[in-house]
């Protein structure tokens, strides 16, 4: 047997789908986390684990589920996918019980270990409390240090852990008047779902900048980031979470209240660019359509002269239908994706790195040889996958390059449960649109207005007083406190580019 050289892995663990690959080889914002919870059904734990599937896309470190059968909870998190964690009847058969909660992770605070994998349990005197969360909860830090400065043992590196503290050293009565009372001393974005001895309870910051979901399968109850997770179940769409809800399920049926102060709507503009999955809906808008509009904008805003409109799979594909719908410009998948660059037994060299992009992405030669490509993204980072393909694009022969971005420049880091580079590392924070443009080898560059991407979420213009979104990453309007940041404390978010080492 051939002995095997071990490869360097990044510091976080975090690159699952290919760890040995450098970080500037994925370019996209890292999805936040998804959640997922169900109560008052006899599969509780496999549901939760098929839902689990449909928000895969929304973290790929970790997945965990808890469960509760009336007198004992149960527990698995593994570090990975969902599918290579929950893919046996023994496990799903250990997590008995009619409720459960779930959770996929990618973290954007907290190191990547198995002690900061959601759900998150806890004993208090009332019993037992599983709790999972999708966001970031900008005042953590802050809270952390209050909480240990009264005694309070974190096991946990996660934000997350700060709400299970909370809930213990509060005062108030009930189980759901604790809750209420953390969530109210904590700042950012936040979905959670948590789970008791008798009640399954759903909440949503008060701005609503991530999403939630409420659905019905027969008599049972499900909580969940996207409609997506409902759909694989068959189970109902009832309505989205509204922004600073609280739902209680209980054996006697849902109750919702609104406990947190009233504060106005801003939802993450960027899950209808990237974040949330093509089939499903959020805030009232099907996101695939969504996208084919902001494609229908982007055409109308930036026009130009070219043979074919091909998109950059897999996302930038719902917008380069709508720019060639638009425009008139056949549509052509002039690059193929493959969808199988999981674990590769391929130890890399220096000679071989460097076609790293060619794992993901090739260029269909014969249908791009000799032609004017609009080509169509959903953002750019830092512009070092974008600079790939192009180069890719014109050694299959492409006479022109165009490229069209189906959102604005991205030129701020999010602090609400995105992970991005630090700003420094934004390409567009430091260079003008046709700087970029050369530093990425396109013949023409151009972005979406910030107009532009609210016209396709069915909004006139960006109302500057009052924004009905968080665009913060394109405009620098953060609406929500940077506690910690504007504190001067070292905040736990992590940079997504940051922690690595050299492969």
């Amino acid at each position: 047997m051939v002995a095997m050289k071990k490869r360097k892995k990044p510091v976080n663990n975090v690159w699952d789908a290919t760890p040995w690959l450098r970080p500037d080889d994925d370019d996209h914002p890292r999805e936040e986390c998804g959640v997922f919870g169900i109560f008052g059904h006899s599969e509780s734990a496999a549901h939760t684990a098929l839902g689990l599937h449909a928000l895969q896309h929304r973290g790929q470190e970790a997945a965990g589920i808890v469960s509760f059968d009336g007198s004992q909870f149960y527990s698995h998190r593994a570090m990975g996918l969902v599918g290579d964690n929950f893919n046996s009847a023994d496990v799903i058969e250990r997590l008995k019980g009619f409720s459960a909660i779930g959770h996929t992770r990618y973290s954007t605070t907290g190191e990547t270990l198995l002690r900061n994998v959601q759900p998150l349990f806890a004993e208090y005197n009332f019993g037992g409390l599983a709790i999972a969360h999708n966001g970031n909860l900008t005042n953590a830090y802050t809270l952390r240090n209050e909480l240990k400065a009264r005694g309070c043992l974190f096991q946990s590196t996660s934000d997350t852990e700060t709400i299970i503290q909370l809930i213990a050293v509060s005062k108030a009565g009930s189980v759901e008047a604790r809750i209420i009372d953390a969530l109210r001393q904590v700042d950012g974005a936040y979905s959670v779902v948590a789970l008791t001895n008798n009640m399954l309870i759903g909440a949503r910051d008060p701005a609503g900048v991530r999403p939630l979901v409420l659905g019905r399968i027969g008599d049972a109850y499900i909580l969940a980031s996207e409609s997506c997770a409902l759909d694989i179940l068959g189970a109902t769409f009832e309505r989205d979470v509204k922004p600073g809800e609280l739902i209680i399920v209980t054996d006697g049926g849902m109750q919702s209240m609104f406990p947190f102060t009233e504060v106005p709507s801003r939802f993450c503009i960027f899950e209808y660019v990237y974040f949330a999955r093509p089939d499903s809906d959020a805030e009232g808008f099907n996101v695939y359509n969504v996208r084919k509009d902001i494609g229908r904008e982007l055409a109308k805003e930036m026009p130009v002269e070219a043979d074919i409109v091909v998109p950059v799979p897999d996302s930038g594909v719902p917008a380069a239908l709508g720019y060639a719908q638009e425009s008139g410009i056949p549509f052509e998948l002039g690059i193929v994706r493959n969808h199988y660059v999981g674990r590769t037994f391929i130890e890399p060299t220096d000679q071989v790195r460097h076609l790293g992009v060619k794992l993901k992405h090739n260029a269909n030669d014969n249908m791009m040889r000799d032609k004017n490509v609009v080509l169509v993204d959903d953002s750019i980072v830092r512009g070092t996958t974008s600079k790939k393909i192009v180069n890719m694009v014109r050694e299959a022969g492409a006479k022109k390059v165009h490229m069209r971005i189906a959102s604005p420049p991205t030129t701020h880091s999010c602090f609400y449960g995105v992970d991005t580079p630090s700003r420094e590392q934004l390409l567009a924070s430091k260079h003008s649109v046709e700087e970029m443009a050369k530093i990425i080898g396109v013949d023409s560059l151009a972005f979406v207005s910030v107009d532009g991407l609210y016209r396709a979420v069915g909004q006139a213009s960006r109302n500057d007083e009052i924004p009905q979104f968080c665009d913060a990453c394109f405009t620098g309007d953060y609406p929500l406190p940077l506690t910690d940041q504007q504190s001067g404390m070292s905040s736990n978010q992590k940079d997504l580019f940051s922690g690595y080492s050299e492969v």
